[in-house]
């Protein structure tokens, strides 16, 4: 007979998908610089009578002061650099076809599965939780689903750049309330289509990839797994960080290719506000579950930029964090919006020993947030 559940939620295992291709500071700086150098030529005349201004350089060391990223991997590399183009071209498929994010999102859980030791069959749900969905229905975790062959149900999620840590804490609550013995949050990022290559303060943010992380009843994890000691979400209303894109845009045609119809924000405003909201969450919650935060083994903290992460950090342990208690992946992978934090976890969490906590943390557009407390079983 299986083990009766315990309501207890873990997290099993994680998966990662990461494209082959990546780009690094210097070749974006040649793309963005080379479309600055025509946009101003074609426009010289305007820019000379003070009609119009003239489009600045970027450099790599803009670029790294203000992000500390240094390359991002990316689903569709030639277009993006090309002057002429500077968007990703990534071929529509089939209705028969696997599409391209439910195709990501596979391989990422996949791995986890793998990882984990458990097929497909056991698993009871799949949670589709990113900041892009490429269609609005029928949903990706279903697509996603219906890949892995799992008997169950599916739905997706969009919390943005919190949308994984929103995600687990749903799995969490289905196991808690005992509707699902195992659940799939798959994070498939392609963020590169609704970043705006051409603008200069933004154009250095974002890479593509997916995760996957397991969360299943204690009863049916791997003896090497992560108990959920506790999680808690949070969103308060801000403009800082938007992008308009949706279906209604057809029906204002006349703005419709406006630069708000990609992502935009108010990155001073977005660092001073989120910084001490953060910092603030995640010290509560740790007090409520009597947790003392300076003893935290690891912070794996969304990974959008390293300044943020060195405040929060800090305001959390009390100390300048190293880098061995606050992973980085930014500096390769950018900012991959809900799969950061995770992707940090999944490559940064092998070598705690038994009994380490750890916090997986995201922030981001909303404003919102969410906080996973670890506690590394073996």
């Amino acid at each position: 007979m299986p083990a009766p559940l315990t309501g207890r939620p873990v997290i099993s295992a994680t998966g990662l998908f990461t494209p082959a291709d990546s780009i690094s500071n210097e070749e974006l700086v040649a793309s963005f610089n080379a479309f600055a150098d025509r946009h101003n030529a074609a426009h010289a005349d305007a820019i000379a009578a003070g009609e119009a201004e003239a489009l600045p350089h970027s450099s790599v060391e803009f670029i790294e002061k203000a992000s500390g990223i240094k390359a991002r991997h990316v689903m569709s590399k030639a277009p993006i650099l090309d002057p002429d183009v500077m968007c990703p071209r990534i071929p529509e498929r089939g209705n028969d076809e696997l599409s391209v994010m439910a195709e990501i999102g596979v391989a990422a859980a996949r791995q986890a599965l793998e990882r984990a030791g458990r097929d497909a069959a056991d698993v009871d749900a799949v949670l589709c939780a990113a900041s892009n969905m490429q269609r609005a229905y029928p949903a990706m975790a279903i697509e996603i689903q219906q890949a892995l062959g799992i008997d169950g149900f599916g739905f997706d999620m969009n919390v943005a750049c919190s949308s994984a840590t929103f995600g687990i804490q749903t799995a969490a609550d289905y196991v808690r309330a005992g509707n699902a013995r195992s659940v799939l949050v798959v994070s498939p990022e392609i963020t590169s289509g609704h970043l705006n290559w051409r603008d200069r303060d933004s154009h250095f943010i974002f890479g593509d990839v997916a995760t996957a992380v397991l969360v299943e009843d204690a009863a049916i994890a791997p003896k090497q797994h992560w108990e959920i000691v506790g999680t808690r979400l949070k969103t308060v209303f801000s403009n800082n960080i938007r992008n308009n894109f949706g279906f209604l845009n057809r029906a204002a045609p006349e703005s419709a290719g406006d630069a708000d119809k990609l992502f935009v924000q108010e990155g001073r405003k977005v660092f001073k506000e989120v910084v001490p909201m953060v910092a603030q969450m995640i010290l509560e919650e740790a007090g409520r579950l009597g947790l003392d935060p300076e003893a935290l083994r690891r912070l794996w903290l969304h990974q959008a930029n390293a300044g943020m992460n060195r405040l929060i950090s800090h305001k959390v342990l009390g100390h300048e964090a190293s880098d061995d208690e606050s992973p980085t992946v930014l500096d390769t992978y950018g900012n991959t919006s809900s799969a950061g934090s995770i992707i940090a976890f999944h490559q940064h969490s092998d070598d705690l020993s038994a009994g380490d906590i750890g916090l997986i943390c995201s922030f981001g557009a909303g404003y919102s947030a969410g906080t996973v407390f670890v506690r590394k079983v073996s």
